[in-house]
This record gives C-alpha cells, structure tokens and sequence, in this order.
C-alpha cells in the first residue's frame, strides 16, 4: 500500500469499527473476518457498502463517480488553456502560516485528496510531513479510498486534517467534521474550505453551501484561528454570470460555446476582489470561506456565535 507501515496500523474497518489486518490483496476486520476490503493497485476500498452512496464495486470496476476519470486529453488542455472565473485569494497565504504551526513530522490527512488543492504547493513539498490523500475518486495522489462520513482510521491518529472544497459535496457534512474532530490529536489543526455563492458543479455530488457565520458553527467543536473569505464578490460574480449564460444552451455544443463565450467575458471580475476580499461587504457576498481551528475540548455557544457576525452591519 501506499501510506506508511505506522499508518496502516491505525486502519480501522469502516462497518466493524475494528482494527484491519491484510490478507493477500485484501483487509479484513479483525472482528469479523468475512468483511473484507480489495486493495487495487496498492489503494485499499474502505467504503461501507451499507452506509455509502458509493459501492467497493465502483471502484473495482473503476466507474467515475466525482470525477471524469476518462476526460478527453484534448478537452482537457483546451480548458486550462481558458481564462478561469475562479482565484483563491487565501490558499497560499493560509497553507504558509498552517505550515509554520505544524510540528516536524506531522501526519496530515487531505480529505478529498485525489488531487492537489489550490496553493497547497508547500504542504506537498515539505518532505518531512506525512500525506494521507483519501478521496471517492482515483487521481493522483489518491492514498485510500474511504467516505467522509466514515473515515477509517483511529481516534486522534492525526495532526492535521485538510478538507478544502470538500463539504458542499457530502450529504452530512456535520457528521464529516465529527470524524475530522475525531481522528485528530489534541490541540490538532483542521483548515477547510467551502463554498457560499457558487452554483451547483460535480453534477448530482453538490448539496450545501455556508454562509461565514454558517461555516463557524460547522466547526464549533474547534477553536478558531482565522476564518474569512477564500474567494471573494467578483468571484462570486463570474460564476452567477457563467450560469446564466449557459443557461441559454440546448445543446452541448451550445453549451460549450455559451461557457467560452462566459469565461473570456468574466474572467476579469475576480481581480475586483483583490480590493474586495478583507471588506464586511463581502463576508456577505463572498464566493466561499476558509477555516482554520485548532481542535479543543470546549464547544461555540450559539449565542457566542452570531456575536462574530462580520458582514455590513
């Protein structure tokens, strides 16, 4: 398997909530040795058939689930070649101070890490961090196949969990966070990001968005270290734009145009945002929020809450 001897010993069986031993190109719970879990080309299938939208079949069969694992290469380039409607104002900054609060060594589990995040180029550098990429997705850096809501792996088993653009694709996010909560060390660090106004992308796997206030409380069980915009009004201006214009599509090729046609005509906005972002205007109209926390054994009362209010007052 990918991850290291230390970490596989912290495996625990997503149905039996028991530790995992292997057995050929299989884990089986030690509590029940008839569930089993295949490991294909040395990622293990963690899912719990009868709690997950997902199967283990889908990933034996190696079906696309979140992404389009057989994207044309073409297609592919032609889009990157595009002007993009979407800027991290935040990332890089964010992931250098996260970086500079990490302990050597540091366990670090990338929830939704089939591929690199936005500025996440330092935490994937530093050779001396440990990288848990799991995901419902092959890709890359794809370490396990698990379900948020069931991440198997121990209690306090890491210093640092990353689930950035993530949330908005679960059905429970507040059970996703009780397990990032769950399998970090005391005084562990958490650093999310979420979407506000976007509208729906990752087709049928898109269910929720997060006013600041809204994402706070999702993470009231952590001590906040800095919160605030990730992307700011000009962001979120480009993607409503985007949307209404392929609206007007009937096919896909339509569609497709109506989308370049979007991209070159809006790109622009988000530069506003550099002058934007920081302002209480656009804590409420933000494209998405970031998080970071440190993990605590206290909770954020509700009324506490709605006094961070940040927005135009």
């Amino acid at each position: 398997m990918k991850i290291s001897q230390e970490t596989c010993q912290q495996l625990l069986c997503p149905q039996t909530n028991s530790p995992l031993r292997q057995q050929d190109d299989f884990l089986e719970s030690h509590a029940d040795p008839t569930v089993r879990y295949p490991i294909i080309d040395g990622i293990p299938i963690l899912i719990n058939n009868e709690k997950s939208i997902f199967s283990i079949d889908d990933f034996v069969q190696q079906r696309d689930t979140t992404f389009d694992l057989h994207q044309n290469k073409f297609k592919e380039l032609f889009w990157k070649c595009m002007p993009g409607i979407g800027f991290n104002f935040k990332a890089k900054d964010n992931y250098q101070k996260l970086v500079a609060r990490l302990p050597e060594h540091a366990k670090i589990l990338i929830v939704g890490g089939s591929i690199q995040g936005k500025g996440m180029e330092l935490i994937y550098s530093n050779d001396s961090f440990e990288l848990v990429g799991t995901d419902v997705s092959y890709g890359p850096h794809t370490d396990i196949i698990c379900d948020a809501h069931d991440i198997p792996f121990a209690d306090e088993t890491f210093d640092c969990v990353i689930i950035q653009a993530v949330l908005e694709h679960v059905l429970d996010p507040y059970r996703c966070v009780e397990e990032v909560h769950r399998v970090l060390k005391p005084a562990g660090f958490v650093y999310a990001e979420t979407p506000f106004i976007q509208q729906v992308h990752m087709k049928q796997f898109d269910f929720t968005r997060f006013t600041h206030l809204g994402h706070r409380r999702l993470f009231r069980h952590f001590d906040e270290v800095e919160s605030g915009p990730s992307g700011g009004p000009g962001m979120a201006l480009a993607w409503s734009y985007t949307y209404f214009i392929e609206s007007f599509a009937f096919s896909r090729l339509t569609s497709a145009l109506a989308t370049i046609f979007a991209h070159l005509t809006s790109f622009y906005l988000k530069y506003f945002d550099y002058l934007l972002i920081d302002r209480p205007r656009a804590y409420d109209a933000a494209s998405g929020f970031y998080f970071v926390g440190q993990k605590n054994g206290t909770c954020l009362d509700d009324k506490e809450l709605i006094q961070q209010f940040r927005g135009h007052h």
